[in-house]
């Protein structure tokens, strides 16, 4: 198709910025929207029988979406027997042309791909659309430094959506970024993508992709069963956080993978710099009461103690009596000190003031009885015995 060709009468093709196996994609100019697009052509004779049906389905589904970060579909429509589909025009580069200027990205601009890359794939996954052809040049990088998913479908299409295999066992899409269940011949869906982008993320980051391999069948093996080295491993700064999320989107079961709009948030959040989460203010710890028994408090100081009883300041107070010493040299004791144990109900008290009454009924018994058998003894006289003396022995008088 030679330049300057009006398409549907108001868009001019200019120059070709893409070329598939089955279409092409032209800068041109919306005559009638005054402003420049991008058109996709379908190949005129195109082998795959079922092209036509599925560029159709296709490009209605695209024209689903309508979000920052995916390519808008404007228009869809046949001319001289070509379909044709109409999109925005972003004024940048592909991630592939990136990496092969700059050979990998610092973490933090990979951060910023993979929040709008997941929330784009978020917005079709909740439209029940999945990409299935996530890599690097269907990333496109505005000028502005935002991120819009480009063909939708389209390149997935092109690179046979039957399968990730096709009838003669030979792979057509691109096998460095296919996830596990595709390269066993699954339907692709919304895991798929998310491991796709985690391939891309890695090759942001790295320079190359996770997996590498002198045939496409090679690769898919080692999707199955090889897990990647860790970007640090190969010299790459990259926070720990950062890395263990992104081995998280490279998991070999889907079920493991976060959802695209988990990856988003997470990446906008700036979750990947590891930043500690702030704790929470201690709560002040009270001071420990000490279990004292009344029996173990301090005596408090008391006037004239051996005059008067000291004062009880509650329940479970201790008062001590003193007596004065006997006159007379009376044998009691000098001080004789009685202590009252009022508990006010506490068990503890009660036992020991029981078990000290018992012992002293005990002693009482035992002394009256002493007592008892020295007086009524036949060698008691109460002439010659004083009560305080100890008894002597009578010897009988010598003849």
């Amino acid at each position: 198709m030679k330049q300057q060709v009006l398409i549907a009468g108001r868009y001019r093709l200019n120059t070709t910025i893409g070329r598939g196996a089955m279409g092409e994609v032209w800068q041109a100019y919306d005559e009638m929207g005054g402003r420049p697009v991008a058109v996709k052509l379908l190949h005129s004779q195109n082998s795959e029988p079922t092209a036509t049906a599925r560029f159709r389905l296709e490009a209605q589904t695209a024209g689903l979406l309508s979000h920052p970060h995916v390519v808008g579909v404007l228009d869809f429509g046949e001319q001289e027997g070509r379909l044709y589909l109409v999109m925005e025009l972003v004024e940048g580069d592909s991630l592939s042309h990136v990496l092969a200027q700059a050979g990998s990205l610092p973490a933090e601009h990979v951060a910023h791909i993979a929040a709008q890359s997941a929330a784009g794939l978020s917005a079709a996954h909740d439209q029940g659309i999945v990409h299935r052809d996530i890599k690097p040049g269907n990333l496109l990088l505005g000028s502005d430094g935002s991120v819009k998913i480009a063909d939708f479908g389209i390149a997935h299409f092109m690179n046979d959506p039957s399968g990730a295999l096709t009838a003669t066992g030979q792979i057509v899409g691109t096998s460095l970024y296919i996830a596990p269940e595709r390269a066993l011949g699954q339907s692709a869906g919304p895991p798929s993508d998310v491991y796709s982008l985690g391939c891309v993320l890695y090759q942001l980051l790295t320079g190359q992709p996770p997996f590498r391999a002198g045939s496409a069948i090679a690769v898919l093996h080692h999707h199955l069963d090889t897990p990647p080295v860790p970007p640090r491993e190969l010299g790459v700064g990259l926070p720990p956080a950062f890395e263990n999320y992104l081995l998280g989107l490279l998991a070999k079961r889907p079920e493991d993978r976060p959802t695209a709009r988990q990856v988003a948030e997470w990446f906008a959040s700036g979750a990947w710099r590891g930043r500690p989460e702030p704790l929470p203010a201690a709560a002040p710890r009270p001071e420990p009461k000490p279990n004292v028994t009344a029996w173990d408090a301090p005596a408090k100081p008391r006037p004239n103690a051996a005059l008067s009883p000291a004062s009880s300041s509650g329940p479970g107070s201790v008062t001590t009596y003193a007596f004065p010493t006997g006159a007379g040299g009376s044998t009691a004791p000098a001080h004789r000190t009685r202590r009252r144990q009022r508990t006010g109900g506490r068990g503890v008290a009660v036992r020991r003031s029981k078990t000290v009454g018992t012992v002293a009924a005990v002693l009482v018994f035992l002394g009256a009885l002493l007592i008892g058998l020295a007086w009524f003894s036949p060698d008691h006289s109460s002439a010659d015995t004083s009560p305080t003396d100890p008894p002597s022995n009578t010897s009988p008088a010598t003849p």
